[in-house]
């Protein structure tokens, strides 16, 4: 092993780096990239100081990824999350909550379908007849709640 390490050279560490910046972005999780980093700088390092014992460069690898690490999580900890325009855009289901729509089929032993824009939605509710118009009342998973609408509310196509 102490042959193998003893003839590391800056561009084995950068080689080393891409490949786990390479796996970082298969599959990503910020953990290889910070390993990757640490990898990076210690080949500078090492180009700078080409005489450094593989046991020196490890060391160096191991301080710097930990380092990279911490300032992650410190900086991480400081910089507060911003949240979205659309917070609601992933989560199509919730948007419709409060929307009031037309019943085109009936809901039968608690489920049916309603058209919600250019979608048929299944909704789960009390049963009622074609022509009814209900108000969403929440959304569960792929499943709108809902119940029946007010008179004055005006219906949604």
């Amino acid at each position: 092993m102490s042959a193998l390490l003893g003839h590391a050279e800056f561009w084995h560490w950068w080689v080393l780096a891409t490949l786990l910046i390479i796996l970082e972005m298969l599959a990503p999780g910020a953990f290889l990239l910070w390993l990757g980093l640490a990898a990076a700088l210690v080949g500078a390092v090492l180009l700078a100081f080409p005489d450094m014992a593989w046991g020196q460069q490890l060391v160096l690898f191991a301080v710097l990824a930990l380092a990279a690490f911490a300032g992650w999580w410190k900086w991480g900890r400081r910089v507060p999350v911003t949240p979205t325009d659309e917070p609601l855009l992933n989560r199509r289901g919730t948007q419709y909550i409060g929307r009031v729509f037309t019943l085109e089929e009936p809901i039968v032993n608690g489920f049916g379908k309603v058209r919600v824009d250019d979608t048929t939605w299944k909704i789960a509710g009390p049963d009622l007849a074609t022509g009814m118009r209900v108000k969403v009342t929440s959304a569960d998973g792929v499943i709108l709640r809902v119940g029946v609408a007010e008179a004055t509310a005006p219906a949604a196509t």
